[in-house]
């Protein structure tokens, strides 16, 4: 008999993750090794437990899904990887399989759904659901016919706040996402507007008329 897919759950909610892995229990050939509430935890258990799957939620306290991804290649960590979240704007999709996502579902999806997404993910390969899948196509589209300015709806918002003189971690308590998401932005909008500091990227997007600030 081949060995259980282990997988660990990471979302901050008790609820969601007591549900999840009552559902996940179920099927034979799993076994939920832990649960984390957030990055930090997440990324400590990952360490001592060894999951094969990771199924993450997006937004969390101090150390998001995003973020978390983004540490996880950082310290060449491979792990398949499922974002699990209510969020199905265009950018959050992106950013998430950007950051390393082989998989990406909404809540709500039927579980065999989720049991279908956690054996694919597992043999290597990435799955999307028709909705997720078509918003990024379509976005990717978008990105390649736009001027390299462009900024995502997010980016704009950060903008706007660093031209206000906000820092990092103020922008972070106002848009409640984590510092380090925040750095993330930051270099992607540096990087758009051909930028070499915070100062430069406020100019440029004034004459630009990207931002009103």
């Amino acid at each position: 008999m081949n060995k259980p897919i282990r997988i660990l759950l990471v979302d901050d909610h008790p609820i969601v993750r007591d549900g999840l892995s009552a559902v996940l229990s179920t099927q034979n050939d799993f076994a939920v090794v832990g649960q984390a509430g957030d990055g930090e935890e997440a990324l400590a258990q990952i360490e001592t437990l060894k999951p094969d799957v990771l199924l993450l939620d997006l937004e969390m306290p101090g150390l998001d899904g995003i973020a978390t991804l983004q540490r996880l290649a950082q310290t060449g960590t491979r792990l398949a990887t499922i974002v699990f979240t209510v969020f199905d704007t265009d950018e959050r999709i992106l950013s998430a399989v950007q950051a390393g996502a082989q998989g990406y579902l909404l809540k709500g999806v039927p579980r065999e759904e989720i049991f279908n997404a956690v054996r694919v993910v597992h043999q290597g390969g990435s799955l999307l659901q028709p909705l997720v899948a078509s918003k990024l196509l379509k976005h990717m589209g978008q990105q390649a016919n736009s001027p390299a300015e462009h900024l995502s709806q997010r980016e704009t918002e950060v903008l706007e706040l660093i031209a206000r003189g906000q820092q990092n971690k103020e922008i972070a308590a106002q848009l409640f996402i984590s510092e380090r998401t925040v750095k993330f932005h930051v270099s992607a909008i540096l990087r758009k507007l051909n930028a070499g500091n915070r100062t430069e990227a406020v100019a440029l997007a004034r004459q630009k008329g990207l931002i009103k600030t």
